[in-house]
């Protein structure tokens, strides 16, 4: 095994004087330094060529790898392993050629301003990423740390709380921290008017009014939280189907007929980095997948257009697959074959005619069949009686 040649630094706003004697002995005897500007001003008066971020990013591995055998210092902020470039290039370059060398990350500067212990606080990123994607993470009491894209973003954020009945959370920004030119910002979110730097952090204390919507990240939210043309998956049945894929951090699901994507939104919102991809032949119900993937907090739902089993073609094989419409013994053939491993795959019918191919199904294949059965309590005149749902007829597997 080759010595390592790359080195990954975490610089802080102290610049290299916050660096311990090791990591800035390597930074001075770098031949290359590859950073953003602001990191090369963090490490001014230093005799390595320097090179800037290219463009696009993802030819930063190809830049990289052009100089692979020198002595090569790519410069971070804070911990690069922590949504970071750092976890990005291990990805691809061998990690046994990669010296890591952390600094204090703006989580743990900003947990530390604020009194807060870190493994009670959500970390989270919306650095180049959709901003919606932190509404799944709004919730009573919690503590949101956030690294966001620009001086706009506690703004948006401040709305995202305030539409959802936590205008009272208190808000703190963050600039610079741990240099001379530190800076700390306070206000609710409802009042929120300050004027931040673009490079900062957010800390949010989340303050529920009385009135605030709750939307937990267990599955199971109310119908009327999702736009819709009445042809969806019900509350109830919805989070018996979402516990049967059993989500799980960074799996893919296809949902398939997704509709409205009621399942697979909240299958995303269930875990960390979950995937979905909502396969729908009709533009007006993938509109309204979209438009409720944006508002519920997972922005990355992705819409295909077609029927099955042809628009399953070329696609990532999934961790679990949802049959919510277009069910046939075709379709079931070609999930099948494309789901990976101790994938978990969950069909719902409630016509006569796909419940007796579910039937065949589970004849044939083994696994759980269940029939569900929903009535809701609704105003019968004056009084209250029980209105029932079509039931819904549920076959569940997992691939051994």
């Amino acid at each position: 095994m080759s010595d390592p040649w790359l080195h990954i630094v975490g610089i802080g706003e102290d610049g290299m004087q916050g660096l311990v004697p090791a990591t800035r002995a390597v930074v001075e005897a770098a031949e290359f330094i590859i950073g953003g500007e602001r990191h090369h001003k963090l490490a001014e008066n230093l005799t390595a060529e320097r090179l800037a971020w290219p463009h696009p990013f993802d030819a930063l591995i190809d830049t990289i790898d052009g100089l692979r055998g020198r002595r090569v210092v790519v410069l971070a902020t804070g911990d690069p392993l922590w949504f970071s470039v750092g976890a990005r290039i291990g990805r691809t370059i061998d990690p046994a050629e990669i010296v890591y060398h952390p600094q204090l990350s703006a989580f743990q500067l900003a947990a530390a301003r604020m009194g807060w212990s870190l493994p009670d606080v959500e970390t989270l990123t919306v650095h180049g990423r959709p901003v919606e994607q932190m509404i799944a993470f709004i919730q009573p009491d919690a503590r949101l740390l956030v690294l966001t894209t620009g001086a706009e973003t506690p703004a948006q954020i401040a709305t995202f709380l305030t539409e959802r009945g936590f205008g009272k959370s208190r808000m703190t920004v963050f600039a610079a921290m741990g240099g001379k030119d530190e800076q700390r910002f306070d206000a609710t979110a409802e009042s929120w008017d300050h004027v931040v730097p673009a490079f900062n952090t957010l800390a949010v204390d989340c303050i529920a009014a009385p009135d605030a919507a709750l939307l937990p990240r267990v599955p199971g939210l109310a119908d009327d939280l999702f736009q819709s043309d009445g042809t969806m998956t019900k509350q109830e049945v919805r989070a018996a189907t979402v516990a049967k894929l059993m989500p799980m951090r960074g799996a893919l699901l296809w949902d398939i007929g997704c509709g409205c994507g009621s399942v697979a939104i909240e299958w995303m919102r269930a875990a960390r980095y979950a995937r979905a991809i909502g396969i729908e032949p009709r533009a007006d119900r993938r509109a309204m997948a979209a438009a409720n993937a944006l508002a519920l907090g997972v922005p990355k739902l992705e819409l295909v257009e077609g029927s099955v089993p042809n628009a399953l073609e070329g696609l990532d094989a999934p961790d679990a697959i949802f049959i919510g419409g277009g069910l046939s013994r075709e379709t079931f053939d070609a999930a099948w074959a494309a789901l990976r491993p101790l994938g978990r795959m969950v069909a719902n019918a409630v016509t006569l005619e796909s419940e007796a191919e579910l039937i065949a199904l589970h004849k044939t294949h083994g696994g759980d069949l269940v029939k569900l059965s929903v009535h809701r309590a609704e105003p019968v005149g004056r009084l209250t009686g029980w209105r029932p749902l079509m039931p819904v007829t549920q076959w569940s597997l997992v691939k051994r």
